[in-house]
């Protein structure tokens, strides 16, 4: 059954990249010298993943030139906050896969108080950023933003979940 491990470790870094993705990237970059080409296919896929979402929220948010000058580094600086989130989950999702055939009630219990945390601290996250984005954009905007954000982010966790089996 080490497929199924196998399985999970390919979700939990498919989560690490996508979930919450934003500029997390300066630490996996090529050594100094070597330009700024990312160091592996993880960190391109990460790009390319960040970068559509981006596309997703520019299109979707109807910005006026001032209104984006104002939005994107507060959007930038918020992406990387739901990245660490993201990383967590991830870290959880391996946990979960490396004990999946032998889960004991601790760990079952751990993984569940983890993610329920790692909730938490997003909706802690979102509310911390919701003055920042409400000062640089109306309030329709806002609402907007936030529901291009939940609608990316229950995309992700759908499809995550779907790929996890249930705990034995």
């Amino acid at each position: 059954m080490k497929a199924i491990g196998a399985v999970f470790v390919v979700v939990a870094l498919t989560i690490g990249i996508t979930l919450f993705v934003g500029p997390a990237l300066s630490q996996n970059t090529a050594p100094s010298g070597s330009g700024s080409t990312p160091a592996n296919n993880m960190d391109i896929m990460r790009q390319k993943i960040q970068a559509d979402k981006k596309a997703f929220i520019a299109q979707n948010m109807q910005l006026t030139q001032a209104e984006a000058n104002a939005f994107w580094p507060v959007y930038d600086q918020l992406q990387k906050g739901l990245v660490g989130l993201g990383d967590r989950l991830a870290a959880d999702v391996q946990e979960y896969a490396a004990n999946y055939q032998s889960l004991s009630d601790a760990t079952a219990k751990k993984l569940t108080e983890d993610y329920l945390a790692i909730q938490g601290d997003r909706v802690k996250l979102l509310q911390s950023y919701l003055p920042k984005f409400r000062a640089v954009l109306p309030e329709k905007k806002v609402a907007r933003y936030y529901q291009l954000e939940n609608k990316a982010y229950a995309i992700v966790l759908y499809d995550l979940m779907r790929q996890i089996p249930l705990v034995k």
